[in-house]
């Protein structure tokens, strides 16, 4: 996949990377209708926290396609099918919170969702294409 930039931090190739994918020699690949959507994550929510934070934010996943999906155990009407969300890695219990927070009270999302399995954390975060239309529904696992 070639380097599209989305914002100025953030590219279609890393919004789309995936190990498991590669693993599983599944093609991972959106559509132009995905690409659009996971660029208005990128500027209503990824770059801004991004610019805020003033390091980089680094994406475990973002769109994956239905097989992926199913392949990582993702809910059936994720939004990543349709390029909407992205999970960002947590580095550090004190740092995630701080962003979560940040997120929280200075982006139009749809849903933040911070989420752990044993001892990792990410953030889950979405926004619909229609701005107007995210719910801003949080929840803290």
């Amino acid at each position: 996949m070639e380097k599209i930039k989305l914002t100025e931090h953030f590219t279609l190739e890393e919004m789309a990377q995936s190990r498991t994918a590669v693993r599983l020699a599944i093609r991972n690949v959106p559509n132009a209708q995905q690409i659009a959507c996971l660029k208005v994550l990128c500027q209503q929510v990824l770059e801004p926290l991004r610019k805020a934070m003033g390091k980089p934010v680094i994406i475990n996943s973002a769109y994956r396609c239905w097989l992926l999906n199913q392949k990582v155990g993702g809910a059936r009407n994720s939004q990543h099918l349709k390029g909407q969300a992205a999970d960002i890695r947590v580095t550090n219990l004190a740092e995630g919170r701080t962003w979560f927070a940040w997120l929280m009270e200075n982006t139009n999302f749809d849903q933040l969702i911070w989420e752990h399995r044993k001892s990792t954390y990410w953030i889950h975060v979405s926004c619909k294409p229609d701005v107007k239309m995210n719910r801003h529904r949080v929840i803290a696992m």
